[in-house]
């Protein structure tokens, strides 16, 4: 399913877009190189030099995830860094999704917006990943001053010079022969003056013809010698213009005859070619259907084991949830069972133990004593009541009867 759409959103964008990935890599590379990563970065944790399309991910590339995602980590908190923002650089035990939620969380805090969730990037490679580190070499560009330029083309004035300095050396046959078709051309005879001087020169001077027959008496060999010698002098320089349009068409002309002999040549590879690959789409096609029709059964087999195996998923997830509940349930269950337990041992030990008894024993015994204590004291407190009590009354008897003998007196008397 995950395959379909990613296929399908390439489909909306263009039959381009599983390139564009490509030409991103190449110019994240380019500012890695102007910022100095592989002495700040590659020297430092002893690695090799990154590849055009590193975190590229295609089939047709080899890939290791492992490595990837690290190298990704690496570049991303020292790019962050070099932006001017404090990041910790992550170790390979962490944890990746922390890490890479970091990472987003300060991308976004450089003002980027990030519309993909952090799970494209624990892959180590692909679009996602060239895009975060794409930006993130961009802000630390930013932070240090550096941006780039357009570019400056040459003219194309120089390479017409450099076609015209070519052709400009031309044999004295056909500079007569252009003498003859425009002979009121003086630019390209410009070089001939002192040809045309010493013609004149020699026209005025008084002619002496001679009366006898002319004998040569050079010999051909020292002839034949001097002419070698003196035609690399025969070739004449001739100033070419380089707007002029007969070069132009003489290069058209040149161009029209090297293509029609080269279509000549490739065109026969090309329709061997085209019948080749016309045989081998048909044998292609024939063994497709073929294999279509061998294997059609163990389509069905394997569609009706997808749909059991994506039922089986989902009964999984429910009892998961189910699981997940009661395991919950459980572990407070056990907790709970662990309290008890703990309480349960405390009491058996202190029931177990004889030290309170001990305990209550010497408490009793001391009780004991005290209450003799307290028996005698009471006992002493009593008899002194008593006795204070009987003293008390013999004095109320001897208060009585001293009262009572002057009454007695009196009455007597």
């Amino acid at each position: 399913m995950g395959d379909e759409g990613r296929r399908g959103d390439e489909e909306d964008r263009g039959p381009g877009a599983a390139h564009q990935v490509f030409g991103l890599m190449e110019g994240l590379l380019e500012k890695l190189k102007v910022l100095n990563y592989e002495e700040e970065v590659l020297a430092k944790h002893n690695m090799k030099n990154l590849s055009r399309h590193y975190f590229v991910s295609s089939p047709f590339l080899p890939s290791n995830p492992g490595e990837q995602f690290y190298m990704f980590t690496i570049i991303s908190a020292w790019l962050i860094n070099t932006a001017g923002r404090p990041f910790t650089e992550p170790q390979e035990h962490d944890e990746p999704n922390a890490t890479v939620s970091a990472i987003l969380a300060e991308l976004r805090a450089l003002g980027v917006k990030v519309d993909f969730p952090p799970s494209k990037l624990k892959s180590g490679s692909g679009e996602h990943v060239c895009f975060v580190l794409d930006r993130l070499a961009e802000e630390a560009l930013r932070r240090r001053g550096f941006s780039f330029r357009r570019p400056n083309y040459p003219t194309e004035t120089t390479e017409e010079e450099s076609v015209m300095e070519d052709n400009a050396e031309l044999k004295l046959s056909k500079v007569e022969e252009e003498m003859i078709e425009e002979p009121d051309d003086e630019e390209n005879v410009m070089d001939l003056e002192a040809l045309k001087s010493r013609t004149t020169h020699t026209e005025s001077e008084p002619s002496s013809k001679p009366d006898d027959i002319l004998e040569s008496t050079v010999d051909a060999a020292e002839w034949n010698l001097e002419l070698e010698r003196v035609l690399p002098q025969l070739k004449v320089t001739v100033r070419s213009d380089n707007k002029d349009w007969r070069i132009h068409v003489d290069q058209m002309h040149q161009h029209r005859d090297g293509i029609k002999a080269s279509l000549l040549e490739a065109k026969s590879y090309l329709d061997k070619l085209q019948e080749d690959i016309g045989k081998t789409l048909e044998k292609v096609g024939s063994r497709e259907k073929y294999i279509n029709n061998q294997l059609g059964h163990l389509i069905q087999e394997y569609r009706s084991a997808q749909a059991k195996l994506s039922e089986a998923k989902e009964r999984h997830q429910q009892a998961s949830g189910g699981v997940m509940d009661r395991t919950r349930v459980l572990a407070e269950i056990s907790e709970e069972l662990e309290k008890v337990k703990q309480e349960m041992e405390e009491k058996g030990s202190s029931m177990t133990d004889g030290a309170p008894v001990v305990k209550i024993r010497q408490s009793l015994t001391k009780l004991r004593q005290e209450i003799v204590q307290m028996d005698v004291r009471i006992g002493v407190v009593e008899h002194t009541l008593l006795q204070a009590k009987l003293k008390e009354k013999s004095n109320m008897t001897r208060d009585m009867h001293a009262t009572n003998l002057p009454e007695f007196n009196t009455l007597s008397d």
